[in-house]
């Protein structure tokens, strides 16, 4: 995958051997543990696809992970499930993970991560049928997901989706 620049200062490419995972510091142990030790595993056995953000293609500002996933008709609102298969698994793209470093966060860099899950995830859509982009968000965050109009699951605390006819929509 090539680079894909967002103004002359930054663009987000694939995680490679040449960025520099243990200057990253979001201010989260776990998701700064898991750039600096797991993601990488994770590219290389298949299970999450990471991207980063970057200035230089040496340091890392911020990132974020997709991956496969699927759900179940009845973890959705009503209004979402009457119009899906009730007795298959529907087939939604995961955004796993996502931060940006402490010293640039309030810079709008989290948004412009977001924004990138979301299109690579319409792109894929459309060669790989995904119903959604789900995603699991902690306490503090929810706000700036539901800011951008992801909705959350039934029953499931944290747990959010943005139907990809909305972010079809959202890039029109």
């Amino acid at each position: 995958m090539t680079k894909v620049a967002f103004s002359t200062e930054y663009w987000i490419e694939a995680l490679n051997g040449s960025h520099r995972r243990e200057d990253f510091s979001c201010g989260v142990e776990a998701l700064d543990n898991y750039l600096q030790k797991q993601m990488a595993q994770d590219r290389d056995r298949g299970t999450a696809a990471p991207f980063v953000l970057t200035s230089d293609g040496v340091n890392i500002a911020g990132f974020y992970t997709l991956s496969a996933l699927s759900i179940l008709n009845q973890e959705l609102p009503t209004r979402f499930g009457k119009k899906l298969p009730s007795r298959s698994p529907i087939g939604v793209t995961l955004l796993g993970r996502m931060a940006v470093d402490l010293k640039l966060q309030g810079k709008h860099l989290g948004t412009l991560l977001l924004m990138h899950a979301l299109h690579l995830s319409l792109e894929n859509s459309r060669q790989i049928a995904s119903w959604a982009v789900v995603l699991d968000a902690k306490e503090g965050v929810r706000d700036f997901y539901r800011k951008h109009q992801f909705k959350d699951f039934h029953e499931q605390p944290g747990r959010m989706f943005l139907p990809m006819k909305t972010i079809e929509k959202m890039f029109e």
